[in-house]
């Protein structure tokens, strides 16, 4: 079948140009409008047929409960739309369609998925109360392995720009993932959504910082926690979302998604009886986690509302600044509304020649200091000596903080082993295709992670630096006179044992440079750099270059590429699957600058940048270049002959790939690797299942057999018998 896109004529945005409150992307918030919230959600249904709950009747309670937003799984008509609206409640809408079967081996399941979709859209996407739209919700895992990670990303990828073409920019979207094919978030998405069921406090806290890292640069929405208090009592679920709610305050979560709303609950068409998630009863009385959301939601407004600081220390705001005239204004603005109590900000002067001392003096309650040019390192010191602060904040004149940047960042240092802090950097809209092109070129100043709360890098426009960790190291050494500086003081704090913290949260908009010309001129600037480190760190370089322990972060979302290797477990039966080695993917280019000459541009800086830098860096004695080698494509078989075919069978309710599974193993095939994707093995053959859902009552089995030429007859035959075995009808 034509795809949907070629099909459905676009006319006009779905989106109504005059809607003044669209859910937005906010940095690593999101936003209502101009006010910033964490979204406070649940979801409400799929109900059993005849038993549906009116929104009329439930909207109020849930807004007076304090939820702000409702997940809905089957789309959404006038009236919930009405009735979220006049209730002030976001709605995060899904449309169903078949993501449980092979979509890619059969097009008009997907295209009847496109159709509905923009018929949704059609219908109802000028909606004020429709705030996100999400595409699909956990293609199984078994069913992404069997159809290719890479290609399940793109058709999701696919229809989130079909969507999008339909609706314009206004309507965020997105695809709720899960653990269980965490490689597969989609790199266009507005925001990162991931339905998570951890009952363990510990586990999950250390889960949501993983998530952060994942999405790169946007939002991360919790799209659906709960706890069923059939197999649990109420009073567990009352603590577990109480301390859910702790952890994603805590880690800085755009917001969560209660699973879900009432008892009442149907799954594929048949009544849940034996599940109760609901915070009300069958018989609409509330549950005790219900009571406790009443008495604290209401308080939330945004992220940081849900925590207070042990102690608000002293920060001193440096931005040191060269010429910086044009730029400098922007800068001081953010930096003077930043929502913090105890803080300074002061200016260091590197001896511009331009108007930089004018442009201070418009603010009144900024710190101007002046120096005689002496490069980056004696400016950072300079402002070091001359603060108050027991924390000294650094960020560049062409950088933004965000408004909430200084208390996520105080929150890291009541660690007592943290010397330094800092968070990503994000580019702002670009102005131009040249600035589109370098907010997504390589080679732009970025952290580096060790691990989701460790940084082995923090860059210097997104710096803080506790006082005494400063002095103990003697400062900045002043050879780095542009840049280089925080490289050498990061790796000499970890030499002296300080934990260097990365605050997922704690974000400064980093407008890169608006020219190819003055970018190129900063990577030679970087290769100097690197230069001067290599002669104070050569244990730290290989013959190529900086030899980094951790992934150097690029602002995309973490996922799946051809090259990628995915830890399935055993028969991908991994209950949290993910990318074993990977480098973070670079953003994508801002889609108003999407077009064919932006790509061309961007290929071109991937190609010049790193000759531009190690030709710079072994001009000033640093290593020369390093030839990387072409990465091997994992997923093809160069040197196997072997051949595949399919076949297909019909299980009852229950009965599928794990019996089947189960059966062949007690006939000697043996699991594959972690990382493999085949399920088993029995030289010569191999062996990939899937599950298909058929309805309630029915679930198709697709086997995959890898064989030699000559024994396709033979494997098939083992297949079959372990089939019947396991309860399965061959078709």
């Amino acid at each position: 079948p034509v795809s949907c896109q070629t099909r459905w004529h676009r006319t006009v945005s779905c989106v109504s140009p005059t809607a003044p409150n669209r859910l937005r992307v906010d940095g690593r918030f999101l936003s209502l409008g101009d006010e910033r919230l964490f979204l406070k959600g649940v979801t409400f249904g799929p109900f059993p047929d005849g038993r549906a709950l009116d929104p009329g009747e439930e909207f109020p309670r849930l807004a007076e409960c304090g939820f702000n937003a409702v997940r809905v799984y089957t789309g959404a008509d006038d009236h919930l739309l009405d009735c979220a609206e006049d209730n002030g409640l976001v709605v995060m809408a899904g449309i169903p369609w078949q993501w449980t079967r092979d979509f890619l081996a059969e097009p008009r399941l997907r295209t009847e998925g496109e159709m509905r979709l923009l018929e949704f859209l059609r219908a109802h996407g000028s909606h004020g109360a429709l705030g996100a739209l999400l595409v699909a919700n956990e293609i199984p895992s078994d069913l992404v392995r069997w159809m290719g990670p890479v290609e399940v990303r793109e058709a999701i990828e696919g229809l989130i720009d079909l969507c999008r073409a339909e609706c314009g920019d206004d309507l965020l979207l997105a695809y709720a993932n899960y653990p269980s094919t965490e490689y597969l978030e989609p790199r266009n998405a507005d925001f990162t959504a991931f339905n998570v069921y951890l009952e363990n406090r510990e586990a999950l806290q250390r889960y949501l910082p993983r998530l952060q890292n994942i999405a790169g640069d946007r939002p991360v929405l919790i799209t659906e926690f709960g706890l069923d208090t059939i197999r649990h009592s109420e009073a567990e679920q009352d603590e577990l979302i109480s301390a859910h709610l702790d952890a994603c305050l805590g880690a800085g979560m755009a917001g969560t998604t209660l699973f879900a709303w009432s008892d009442r609950w149907a799954s594929r068409g048949r009544e849940m009886t034996d599940w109760a998630f609901g915070l009300t009863r069958d018989d609409r009385s509330e549950k005790p986690a219900l009571e406790s959301l009443r008495g604290r939601l209401p308080a939330l407004a945004s992220a940081r509302d849900g925590f207070s600081l042990q102690g608000a220390p002293r920060v001193s705001v440096v931005v040191c600044t060269f010429n910086g005239a044009a730029i400098l204004a922007d800068c001081l603005r953010a930096c003077l509304a930043l929502d913090y109590p105890d803080f300074e900000v002061l200016v260091v002067d590197d001896g511009s020649t331009d108007g930089t001392a004018e442009v201070v003096s418009r603010f009144p309650a900024v710190r101007y200091l002046r120096q005689e040019h002496g490069g980056l390192s004696v400016a950072r010191n300079h402002g070091a000596r001359a603060g108050t602060g027991e924390l000294i904040a650094y960020t560049d004149d062409d950088c933004e903080p965000d408004r909430d940047w200084l208390y996520w960042i105080a929150r890291a240092f009541e660690e007592p082993g943290t010397a330094a802090a800092g968070g990503p950097n994000l580019p702002p809209q670009p102005g131009g295709i040249q600035e589109a092109v370098v907010a997504v070129a390589p080679g732009a100043p970025s952290h580096v992670l060790l691990g989701d709360l460790n940084a082995e890098h923090l860059p210097g426009c997104n710096l803080v630096v506790r006082r005494s960790a400063l002095a103990a190291i003697g400062g900045f050494r002043s050879q780095y006179f542009a840049a280089g500086d925080d490289v050498d003081l990061c790796w000499r704090l970890l030499d002296d044992g300080w934990n260097l913290a990365f605050v997922p949260a704690a974000f400064v908009w980093h407008r890169r440079r608006t020219t190819l010309l003055r970018y190129l001129r900063q990577q030679s600037g970087y290769g100097r750099a690197e230069a001067l480190l290599y002669e104070a760190h050569p244990g730290r370089f290989d013959k190529g270059g900086i030899a980094w322990h951790g992934s150097v972060y690029g602002g995309g979302a973490l996922s799946v590429d051809p090259h990628a290797v995915i830890y399935f477990g055993a028969m991908g039966l991994a209950g949290y699957q993910g990318l074993e080695h990977h480098g973070i993917p670079r953003r994508l280019p801002d889609r108003r600058f999407d077009t064919r000459i932006v790509h061309l541009l961007v290929r071109m800086c991937e190609l010049v940048q790193p000759l531009v830098r190690a030709l710079s860096r072994w001009r000033h004695g640093g290593p020369g270049p390093r030839l990387l080698p072409r990465r091997p494509d994992r997923r093809k078989y160069a040197d196997d002959l072997r051949e595949e075919v399919e076949c297909h069978f019909l299980g009852a309710a229950g009965t599928g790939r794990f019996q089947l599974l189960g059966d062949l193993r007690a006939r000697g095939w043996t699991p594959c690797g972690d990382s493999e994707p085949w399920d088993l093995d029995r030289a010569p053959y191999r062996v990939l299942t899937t599950d298909e859902d058929h309805g309630p009552d029915c679930t198709l089995v697709r086997v995959r057999l890898l064989h030699p030429p000559g024994l396709r007859r033979a494997g098939l035959d083992m297949i079959k018998v372990a089939a019947l075995e396991a309860g399965l009808e061959p078709l």
